[in-house]
């Protein structure tokens, strides 16, 4: 995807004209403009010229973000994109029309309704009265000037837009004003001084200077609140490294993070950050990985362990192997990953698309009926013009242009810090939807490495006996199983004797000899038929079996020594995660190519609904394709043979220690290889689409009830009317509280929540 960032936008309604100019482009097959990050993402087969081209046509700028990075030549650059630069210009501008809206209230309002004092060659001076209110309001239409540029320019580009409304409102009640001072002017010739003062009570330049004034306080808190939005990138950008110890030839210096190559050795001392992705040579430590997996609690390194960029040394010194640098590190991919995901559109998204499209235009025609019906019905020119004015002042295209794109972003935020990440707006919105889940067995539920469970000595063995038996011959084989076996045994330190005439057999059985004596060792059905042993003993080995373990039987000189016991044993979390993906509303299904009676005691013990056993690598896909006839399906695994059936599947979570291919193929990555982060990336996502349609219905509701309320539908009913001044307050705040609420997703727990249906 094709990342630009686009200039000169101000509302919903621009973003939607954007979106529709670039998607006529041929070549283009998908855009996406945020209104919340200025910013556009394109796919097709199309020169970035060509985009930037149509971006202008539409009345806007456009520049490539590559070329932006080129010129800027700045080492934080990516912090500088995402620094809230409006916010300032806000509140120079604000402070500006303050300095001159004061006089002109006081002049206006405080002197002509409540009598205040002005200076005595103003007394029953009303012409030089509307002077200084000709040119106070002028003063502020100049420091605001850019409503009227982008206003007046979306109508020349036949695509108006927020501030489009701002403009016209203004500028008529400026217009009118000018009128009536000017007839105020002949009135004073003619000594008509009762005219005089009705000319005076048509003054609305308090009117068209305040309804600047409180646009420009409403962006300038819109702007504070969309900067907050993005406070969990920023975060995130600010964990990256600045400097590294690298040692070449004996010698430590330190370098810029940017001078680091693939292959070189760094050092990190404790309490340092480890500069780079890397892998452990020498030392070990403990490593607070939080920045990265949300999980607080430090993780154990030593020699041939991974190490990634922005984690904390809490212990220990380490020399470490760069691996990965530059923009090809964890951190700069996550990134990357979250910062895609705000340039992309919910599917959500399309209804306010829809409604922004042809909003702004709406509005001006409602305005002006409004204008004719209480011109028709016999309404004074002023009043009739104040109504029209009130609706164009108080409707907010930018709530509704805002309303999903706030959600999405914080909620990715929020996602990033626990370590979900949502590839796309899309998958965000989608990962909620879902009612089956469909859980690989090995290295999603279990943990993937067989571990030696249970012992059995047979009489006439020791325990340590069996081990170091079961050690001798093991240490030959590769089996996965066999690895389980030396692992335990090195861990009581049990040394393996000296092998001769190895053998792996046909049928899962080793054999070997040591010291003088035969060893054999394998399956109960291998062993069965070889060494056969008591009937009691036997019975335990079914247990075990029974049970989705794997009994090895080991025998020395014909004689049964014992049996160990090894499984895939599952994560301690996992039982606790499917209880609660079942509270959620969820299906659960186990897939794994084990055999029946295996699955079904993982199953058992794992807690899910369904168990769907002897699955081969290329057969997960059609169970997918299966079980998406009763509902939207997710789809969690980690491993290359779980790709397709990631793709295939609604939404793809990875785990997050799985392959690069199963990560590529997902719409989530799980960056813990924890079970609990599935219910917890679903339950951020429901909470993320309530926060959506909460802000749309108060987008909504707010433009129905007050646009007919300001067009003076309810005055005859009620009396109910709006000055145009309080209609300008209402738009601007309608925006901030979009805002707002979507930053309540901050306060969420995803892994607190219980039940979020």
């Amino acid at each position: 995807m094709e990342q630009f960032d686009v200039t000169g936008m101000s509302c919903a309604a621009c973003s939607a004209r954007v979106e529709r100019a670039v998607k006529k482009v041929p070549g283009v097959t998908e855009c996406a403009v945020s209104l919340l990050t200025n910013s556009m993402g394109v796919e097709g087969d199309v020169s970035p010229d060509e985009i930037i081209k149509a971006v202008e046509d539409a009345g806007y700028g456009a520049v490539r973000k590559v070329e932006k990075k080129e010129a800027a030549a700045a080492v934080q650059e990516s912090e500088d994109v995402l620094a809230d630069k409006e916010t300032p210009v806000m509140v120079k501008r604000l402070i500006a029309s303050i300095v001159f809206i004061v006089p002109l209230m006081y002049v206006s309002m405080g002197h002509m309704m409540w009598g205040w004092p002005l200076p005595p060659w103003f007394e029953g001076n009303h012409v030089a009265m509307g002077l200084v209110q000709l040119m106070l309001t002028t003063a502020i239409m100049v420091i605001n000037q850019k409503f009227f540029i982008s206003g007046f320019k979306g109508i020349i580009h036949r695509s108006p837009n927020m501030d489009t409304l701002v403009a016209l409102g203004s500028a008529a009640a400026y217009g009118w004003s000018l009128f009536a001072l000017f007839a105020m002017t002949r009135a004073v010739v003619d000594g008509d001084t009762e005219l005089v003062r009705m000319y005076m009570m048509d003054f609305y330049f308090e009117s068209a200077a305040m309804i600047l004034t409180l646009i420009t306080l409403g962006k300038m808190l819109e702007a504070r609140s969309k900067g907050k939005t993005t406070d969990a990138l920023k975060g995130l950008m600010k964990l990256a490294p600045k400097k590294a110890v690298i040692e070449r030839n004996g010698v430590e210096s330190e370098v810029p993070v940017e001078q680091v190559k693939p292959g070189d050795i760094f050092v990190v001392r404790p309490g340092e950050n480890i500069p780079v992705d890397g892998t452990v040579i020498e030392g070990t430590s403990a490593v607070n990985e939080a920045a990265l997996t949300g999980e607080s609690i430090p993780v154990d390194k030593a020699e041939g362990d991974s190490v990634s960029a922005a984690t904390i040394n809490t212990s220990g010194f380490i020399r470490c192997r760069a691996d990965r640098v530059g923009e090809d590190t964890t951190l700069s991919q996550i990134i990357k990953m979250v910062s895609d995901a705000a340039a992309t559109k919910a599917p959500i998204a399309k209804i306010a698309d829809k409604v922004s499209g042809v909003f702004v235009p709406a509005v001006i025609i409602i305005a002006a009926v409004t204008f004719v019906v209480w011109m028709i019905v016999g309404r004074q020119f002023p009043y009739a013009l104040a109504r029209a004015i009130s609706v164009l002042v108080i409707s907010c295209p930018c709530a509704l242009g805002l309303a999903t794109p706030v959600a999405i972003m914080v909620g990715n935020g929020k996602g990033a810090k626990n370590g979900i990440l949502f590839k796309t707006a899309e998958s965000l919105e989608a990962a909620g939807k879902v009612n089956v889940i469909a859980l690989d067995k090995t290295g999603t539920i279990t943990k993937g490495e067989p571990v030696v469970t249970d012992i059995l000595p047979a009489e006439g063995f020791s325990e340590d006996e069996l081990i170091s038996i079961a050690h001798t011959l093991e240490s030959r084989s590769e089996h996965p199983l066999a690895k389980a076996v030396i692992t335990f045994a090195e861990g009581k330190e049990l040394k393996a004797g000296a092998v001769t005439d190895f053998e792996a057999l046909s049928g899962n059985g080793l054999k070997c000899k040591s010291d003088g004596k035969a060893l054999l060792g394998g399956s109960m059905k291998f062993m069965g038929e070889s060494v056969p042993g008591s009937e009691e003993f036997i019975k335990v080995c079914d247990k075990y079996a029974r049970e989705g373990k794997t009994p090895l039987i080991f025998a020395v000189d014909g004689q049964v020594a014992g049996m160990i016991a090894v499984a895939d044993v599952i994560k301690e979390d996992s039982p606790a995660a499917i209880e609660q993906l079942k509270r959620l509303g969820m299906r659960v299904v186990m897939l794994t190519g084990d055999n029946e009676r295996t699955a079904k005691a993982i199953g058992e013990l794992a807690g899910v609904d369904e168990v769907i056993a002897g699955v081969l690598p290329d057969g997960k896909e059609e169970v997918i394709r299966k079980l998406q006839e009763s509902g939207k399906v997710a789809m969690v695994g980690d491993g290359i043979n779980d790709a397709p059936a990631l793709t295939r599947a609604d939404t793809g979570i990875a785990i997050g220690a799985g392959t690069d291919v199963a990560i590529d193929a997902a719409d989530v990555v799980l960056m813990k290889s924890s079970l609990s982060d599935v219910p917890a990336a679903i339950s951020l996502s429901r909470a993320t689409l309530r926060n959506i349609h909460q802000n749309l219905f108060w987008a909504f509701i707010y433009n129905v009830i007050g646009i007919p309320l300001a067009a003076g539908v309810f005055v005859h009913l009620f009396g109910w009317s709006m000055n145009p001044m309080f209609g300008a307050a209402a738009m601007s705040l309608s925006s901030v509280c979009v805002v707002t609420n979507a930053l309540r997703l901050n306060l969420f727990k995803p892994h607190k929540e219980k039940v979020a249906k």
